[in-house]
């Protein structure tokens, strides 16, 4: 399914499982990561486990740079032992025989320690291609004066959320934006409301992108910007998005639980948000992903077992996430049963709100869990946010879907990957 394509140098290392390290040998693991400050968090595992010592290095954001370098190196056979990799881009690595299959070093054993939804989005053909690093439910974050103001409830459905959002215009305020050049958002409503755009199949891979889940929430989307309900010149955490929101003009924002940290820069701002979960479609689930990484074993590393070991030790044990939430300002936690004693605290910013454990917990378990990326996930998005764009001139945002899903199944044969349109 994810056959052919390789970068040249690169081998498929999963054919033969490599030999772990000897009893007594020493072992040095290299790590490349975007994240802040993540050697300190290395560096808890180092003072107990002086066999197996972990190397942090800092690289630019994927798109930024990080994995131009990682692809280089892995084609100059190379690289680190470890790398932070977004999940949406698992399977473009896994396009170019770039990852480690972990079930070869017995990875299954760790599966009931991580959410079994993110689980799954490393899972493919039978093998596990990254252990879970982080993610970002989504709720909704908001500002229950304005909502007071305006006589209106906290809405719990999206039908909801567009019957009060007339109200807030009326006073000179938006209930929320909507990003056209960012996605991603779009792309968790449509997972929230049980979409699967892609998945792996026996003979390739099925494309739903354009079904009619996905069309009815563009539908949805297209009117709200119709109405002028939303404000799509300011994306969410932009000087102009923060600019507003210091003046009282965003009444609520529905995103991911690492923008608890960023709505932290809104002027003014402490004592007066609260969060709540995320409105409702009419079928699907109650929340969705924005974001996520995994820390991937590369093709390249002489150590894979044992870079495992110390990946499933920093997600999953509460040393290794707590030490991550102090240093690295980590999304949320893949672990099953530990979210950090930090995010178990009532927020002085949220008015004392344990919001991470009433929201963003509850969340979590109520995800889509049949959602899969796929090896031109990068593609397909920039492919959308072209389409988006032209909203602001006259199109919609269901000719973009469907005009997508046509040029994501071209990019796909064009790399050789066969692929079909599901039955509708």
């Amino acid at each position: 399914m994810l056959a052919g394509c390789a970068t040249p140098g690169t081998t498929s290392v999963n054919a033969q499982p490599v030999v772990p390290a000897a009893a007594g040998e020493k072992v040095t693991l290299t790590y490349w990561a975007w994240l802040k400050d993540l050697q300190k968090v290395a560096d808890v595992w180092n003072a107990k486990n002086p066999g197996v010592q972990v190397q942090v290095s800092w690289i630019p954001g994927g798109n930024d740079g990080g994995y131009q370098k990682m692809y280089s190196a892995l084609a100059a056979g190379g690289g680190p032992d470890l790398a932070q990799v977004e999940m949406r881009t698992v399977p473009e690595f896994m396009l170019v025989n770039g990852l480690v299959d972990l079930e070869r070093y017995g990875v299954s054993e760790h599966a009931d320690k991580f959410d079994e939804t993110l689980w799954s989005q490393v899972s493919f053909a039978g093998g596990v291609y990254g252990i879970p690093q982080d993610s970002g439910p989504v709720g909704m974050y908001y500002r229950p004066d304005l909502y007071e103001q305006v006589g209106a409830d906290v809405p719990t459905t999206w039908a909801q959320w567009a019957e009060v959002a007339p109200a807030f215009r009326d006073a000179g305020v938006y209930i929320d934006s909507f990003p056209l050049d960012d996605t991603s958002v779009f792309t968790a409503h449509a997972m929230q409301a049980g979409a699967t755009w892609l998945r792996s199949a026996e003979d390739g891979w099925v494309i739903d992108m354009a079904g009619e889940v996905t069309l009815d929430v563009a539908r949805f989307f297209d009117q709200v910007i119709d109405d002028d309900l939303v404000t799509t010149a300011a994306n969410p955490y932009t000087p102009g998005w923060y600019a507003a929101a210091a003046h009282d003009q965003i009444a609520s924002l529905v995103s991911a639980s690492w923008g608890d940290a960023l709505l932290q820069s809104v002027s003014g701002a402490e004592g007066k948000w609260r969060v709540a979960p995320a409105p409702r479609w009419d079928h699907g689930f109650g929340s969705s992903f924005i974001g996520g990484s995994t820390s991937a074993v590369l093709a390249n590393s002489k150590h894979p077992k044992e870079a495992m070991e110390f990946a499933v030790w920093m997600n999953t044990d509460p040393e290794g996430i707590d030490a991550m939430i102090e240093h690295s300002g980590i999304g949320w936690s893949p672990a099953r049963d530990y979210i950090g004693a930090a995010r178990e605290e009532p927020s002085e910013f949220f008015g004392g709100q344990r919001y991470n454990t009433e929201v963003f917990q509850p969340a979590t378990q109520d995800q889509n869990p049949d959602w899969q990326w796929w090896p031109i996930t990068q593609q397909t998005f920039n492919i959308l946010g072209d389409g988006f764009r032209r909203k602001a001139t006259g199109g919609t945002l269901v000719d973009a879907v469907v005009a997508a899903e046509e040029r994501t199944i071209e990019v796909f044969r064009q790399k050789g990957l066969t692929i079909r349109k599901a039955e509708r």
